[in-house]
C-alpha cells in the first residue's frame, strides 16, 4: 500500500516515513502544499496524511480540491490545531480521521489500518503469488509451508516486489522505497540485499520468483 505524507516538517515527515515502511507501506513525502496536491491528483495512493498548516497551499485546501474533483481516497488530517472547530472543518470537508499532534504512532498506525480495512480500494493485508505468501499485518512470510525469516529490509524488498509483481523495478526505485534515499550508481547494496533475499526466497526451492533484468533491474514474478 502506497501512503503520501504532505508535512513540511522535514523531521517528522522521516519520523513517520520511517515507521509506516516499517510497517510494510510504500511512502513518499512532499513539503509544501502545492508539491503535495500534484502528487495526490497524478499518482495513486492508498491514503494521505495532510497536514493544516503548510506553505504554498494549505490543508483545508488541498482536501476541498480532491474532493470537488472526486478524488476520494482516504486522509488524515495529522495537526496540532486541536481546536474543536478545527477538527470538525477537517472532518467537514471529507476527511476520514483527524489527529492532533504530538501523537502516538502505534495508534496512527491502527487507524490508518482501520480505514484501509473499510476502504473500497484497499489492497489485501496478505499477498500472494505462487506459493508465495507474505502477511503485511503480522511481518510475516511464506514459501509454502516453510517459514521465511526476513529481516525488516528484507521484508520490505520482498514487500515493494510483490506489490508491483511483473514490473521491472530499477536498483534507484528499490533504493528511494526501501531505504528512503538515493543511492550513487557505484553503490551495490541493492544488489547486496537481492542476493541475500534469494537465499532465503529463492535457492531453497525449485522454482524462482526473483528474476534479474540484466542492465535494467530486478522482478518478481512467477513465470518462469
Amino acid at each position: 500500500m502506497r501512503i503520501l505524507i504532505i508535512e513540511d516538517e522535514q523531521k517528522a515527515a522521516n519520523y513517520l516515513k520511517k515507521g509506516l515502511m516499517e510497517n510494510g507501506f510504500s511512502v513518499d513525502i512532499a513539503n509544501d502544499g502545492e508539491d503535495g496536491l500534484h502528487l495526490a491528483t497524478t499518482e495513486a495512493y492508498s491514503l494521505i496524511i495532510l497536514d493544516v498548516m503548510l506553505p504554498i497551499r494549505g490543508g483545508w485546501s488541498i482536501i476541498k480540491e480532491l474532493r470537488d474533483g472526486g478524488n476520494d481516497v482516504p486522509v488524515i488530517f495529522l495537526s496540532a490545531r486541536d481546536a474543536v472547530h478545527d477538527r470538525v472543518h477537517g472532518l467537514e470537508l471529507g476527511a476520514d480521521d483527524y489527529l492532533v499532534k504530538p501523537y502516538s504512532f502505534s495508534e496512527l498506525l491502527a487507524r490508518i489500518r482501520i480505514i484501509l480495512r473499510r476502504h473500497p480500494l484497499q489492497q489485501p493485508e496478505v499477498m500472494r503469488i505462487g506459493d508465495l505468501e507474505l502477511d503485511l499485518v503480522r511481518h510475516k512470510a511464506r514459501r509454502g509451508s516453510v517459514s521465511l525469516d526476513l529481516t525488516v529490509k528484507e521484508f520490505q524488498l520482498l514487500a515493494l516486489m510483490l506489490r508491483r509483481r511483473g514490473e521491472v523495478l530499477s536498483r534507484t526505485t528499490i533504493s528511494e522505497q526501501v531505504w528512503g534515499i538515493n543511492f550513487d550508481s557505484d553503490t551495490n547494496v541493492v544488489d547486496v540485499a537481492i542476493r541475500r533475499l534469494r537465499k532465503k526466497v529463492d535457492d531453497p526451492f525449485p522454482f524462482k520468483v526473483i528474476h534479474t533484468i540484466r542492465g535494467v533491474g530486478y522482478v518478481l514474478d512467477d513465470k518462469a
